[in-house]
This record gives structure tokens, C-alpha cells and sequence, in this order.
């Protein structure tokens, strides 16, 4: 007997993907049918979030080659892409007190598979987020600009959560992906912001996070002067 839980699931990942994995990996699984110590059945679930990365990258490079061809510039720098290790979506799911469920997995991280697209200025930015939500199979879940509005640390990125059809042998299915856009100045910050924020020895102590603020500052200030310099060429 089916538990209601396995809604979750069916919403997810379609009801004849879910059926395939419940019906092979059924013996393996308690009473709640979804648990993730099961490995197999969890690798399963991230193919999943591996096809809709693969659907958006493939996207990407059809653009980012086109402009190489086609225009006098590239708005696109350079594309990474990344699903989420085992260890690091349970962690986060232990954080948020989520149990260790797959269904509470596809029901609450979204950032499983994940984007990051860096471009050259500001205005790039926002020019390959209309480029990626204008598509006809791509539908937007959610929008938080951290350019406009920066969070408190200085950190600033344009976060898109999409859902993207993804064609399987006998469905389609929308699978969640995080995109994360942001200018060269930006990914400089936030990684060298990285590199010490997780120095695993030391800890930031706060007049140390208020430099790393102003350098965030100061990386946005540059940032502006050279969206003015390229929008004075017309880029």
C-alpha cells in the first residue's frame, strides 16, 4: 500500500518515472517507500536533476556559440554547472529538519541542480536572463536579485529557479535548476569571498566580514564604472 507521501514524488518526476523506480527498488525500501539510505534509489532521483542540467546547458552553449559567430561580442563568459554531492544535500537537509526522505528532498531543495553563468557587465546579465526565460519550455518558479538588493555580507547575483522540459522515453517531465547569473566583478568576490569564509581552521571574526564588505562595495563601484564605459561604446 502506497503511502500519501509518494505524491511528492509523482508531481516530481512523473508517474511513470516514479513507477519505475518504486516497482525495481520497492524490496529495498521501509514502509514510507522513499528513504535515502537507499543509494541506488537516490542516484536514481538525481538523474533526474542530471537531465534538466543537461537540457539548460545544452541551451546555454547554443548561445554562447551563436554569439561567437554572430555579434561583435559575447555576453557569456563562461558557464559551470554542478549537482549537489550526496553529502551535501543531506547535510542541508538535516539543517532545514527535513527527514531523510526523497520526497522530501524533491520537495524542498531546489538547488540541486545548479547553474552559474558569468558574464562580462551588468547589463549582460539581465540580457541572457531574458534570453533563458523567453524560451518556450522553461518557466519560472522563482527571481531573487541580489544585484538590485544585495544581501547583508555584500554579495550580489541574479538566482533564477526554472523548471525545464525534459523529453524522457515516454514523457515529459519539468525538472527544477537553479541559475545563478552574475557579472566577472562578482564571481570575483563571491569566490575569493568563499575561499576564506570556509577556511576550516579559522573563523571570520566580524571586522573581518566588514572588509570583506567593503571590498564587495568596492567590486560593485567598479562594476558600475564599467557598465558605463561599455553602455558610453555601446556594447
Amino acid at each position: 500500500m502506497r503511502n500519501t507521501v509518494d505524491v511528492t514524488i509523482r508531481q516530481t518526476v512523473g508517474e511513470l518515472a516514479y513507477e519505475e523506480i518504486v516497482e525495481e527498488d520497492d524490496k529495498l525500501l521501509p514502509q514510507l517507500h522513499d528513504y535515502l539510505d537507499t543509494e541506488r534509489q537516490f542516484r536514481k532521483a538525481l538523474f533526474f536533476y542530471e537531465a534538466g542540467l543537461q537540457q539548460i546547458m545544452a541551451k546555454l552553449e547554443i548561445l554562447n556559440r551563436e554569439f561567437q559567430y554572430g555579434n561583435d561580442r559575447n555576453p557569456i563568459e563562461n558557464v559551470k554547472s554542478r549537482v549537489k554531492s550526496e553529502r551535501s544535500i543531506v547535510e542541508k537537509m538535516k539543517k532545514k529538519g527535513l527527514p531523510m526522505t526523497i520526497s522530501a528532498m524533491m520537495g524542498n531543495i531546489y538547488d540541486i541542480a545548479g547553474i552559474r553563468v558569468v558574464c562580462p557587465f551588468i547589463s549582460d546579465v539581465y540580457q541572457v536572463a531574458r534570453m533563458i526565460l523567453s524560451q518556450k519550455d522553461i518557466n519560472l518558479v522563482t527571481m531573487k536579485d541580489y544585484i538590485k538588493e544585495p544581501k547583508p555580507n555584500g554579495y550580489r547575483s541574479l538566482h533564477l529557479i526554472v523548471l525545464v522540459d525534459v523529453f524522457f522515453s515516454e514523457q515529459m517531465q519539468q525538472i527544477p535548476v537553479e541559475i545563478q547569473l552574475r557579472s566577472i566583478a562578482m564571481n570575483c568576490w563571491a569566490s575569493t569571498e568563499h575561499q576564506l569564509r570556509y577556511k576550516k581552521d579559522r573563523a571570520l571574526t566580524k571586522e573581518m566580514q566588514e572588509e570583506l564588505k567593503k571590498c564587495a562595495d568596492l567590486m560593485a563601484e567598479a562594476d558600475q564604472k564599467m557598465q558605463a564605459l561599455a553602455t558610453e561604446l555601446k556594447f
